[in-house]
C-alpha cells in the first residue's frame, strides 16, 4: 500500500513541477513579449507628421505623411529623397516637441 501512495505522491509531485515550470516560462519570456508589442503598437499610434524616426534598418529620417499602414519618410537634407514605408519598419520616435528643445 505504501508504493503506491508514494508512486501517486510522485506524480502529483511532477505535475506540480511541471506547472511552475510554464508559470515561470510564461513570466520570464512571454509576458515581457507582450508588453513590448504594446509599447511598439503605442509608439507607432502616436506618430505624427514632423517626428524624427529611426527605421528598423537604422536610417533617420522625419514622418512627412501618414497613412493607416504607411508613412512617407524624408531622409537627409535633400527633400526629394521620400520614401514610403511600412510603419512596421520604424524602431524608434522621437516626437517632434522633444527634438527642438
Amino acid at each position: 500500500m505504501s508504493v503506491v501512495m508514494a508512486e501517486a505522491g510522485m506524480g502529483i509531485f511532477s505535475i506540480l513541477w511541471i506547472v511552475v515550470l510554464f508559470g515561470l516560462m510564461y513570466f520570464m519570456m512571454i509576458r515581457p513579449q507582450k508588453k513590448e508589442q504594446k509599447r511598439v503598437a503605442a509608439m507607432l499610434a502616436d506618430m505624427e507628421v514632423g517626428d524624427a524616426v529611426v527605421t528598423t534598418g537604422g536610417f533617420y529620417g522625419v514622418v512627412i505623411d501618414i497613412t493607416d499602414e504607411d508613412v512617407i519618410v524624408e531622409f537627409g537634407n535633400n527633400k526629394n529623397c521620400r520614401i514610403p514605408m511600412k510603419k512596421a519598419a520604424i524602431a524608434e520616435v522621437e516626437k517632434a516637441e522633444d527634438a527642438n528643445a
